[in-house]
């Protein structure tokens, strides 16, 4: 087969972001707490040192092997090498307008700001809660939504003992802020 026909274009080599994350609203920051972002750099620089040298290895070993249009080795390789290059491409560029908050300089503090975890309850009368992190470290699994999704928009610069309105696909609906808490220093 002609490698003209198996070539990847250049337009997925291009791409900086990572499938699944949203990107960056225009004219915002990137805030991150420390702990994201040494999550983060220490991602990259793992992918930098240690993985895409290995990886640099094998296809250059699987490139001596001849036809390289029926090599698996050398193929998977070349493609393995385009993620991870993507990969740290977009860790680089996110890392550059990261801005670092400590959400433990508020320790003690009853507003919500970035970094808190907030309980809150809706009319119903169910709690839940919520920590509010960066868009790169936040994880809806765990309880963490990022600073831009709608309930942290809500939330923010709100107090305990405050009604604040979320507006959802069924409607408006009013949320009692319960809790908040960061943390220690």
């Amino acid at each position: 087969m002609n490698k003209a026909f198996t070539r990847e274009t250049d337009a997925q080599d291009d791409e900086d972001g990572t499938p699944g994350l949203p990107p960056l609203p225009a004219g915002t920051k990137n805030y991150i707490t420390p702990a994201g972002y040494q999550r983060l750099r220490a991602e990259l620089l793992a992918l930098i040192d240690d993985e895409r040298p290995r990886l640099v290895e094998i296809v250059s070993w699987a490139a001596k092997n001849g036809d390289r249009s029926e090599n698996g080795d050398y193929l998977y390789g070349k493609k393995r090498l385009r993620e991870i290059d993507r990969r740290i491409r977009f860790l680089t560029r996110r890392l550059e307008i990261a801005e670092v908050v400590d959400p433990a300089l508020h320790f003690g503090g009853d507003q919500v700001f970035f970094g808190a975890s907030v309980t809150y309850a809706n009319r119903q009368g169910d709690e839940r809660t919520i920590r509010i992190l960066g868009i790169d470290e936040a994880d809806n699994l765990a309880g963490e939504v990022s600073w831009i999704a709608p309930i942290a928009r809500a939330l923010l610069k709100s107090r305990v003992g405050d009604e604040v309105k979320l507006q959802t696909p069924g409607g408006a609906e009013t949320l009692d802020v319960l809790a908040v808490h960061y943390p220690k220093p």
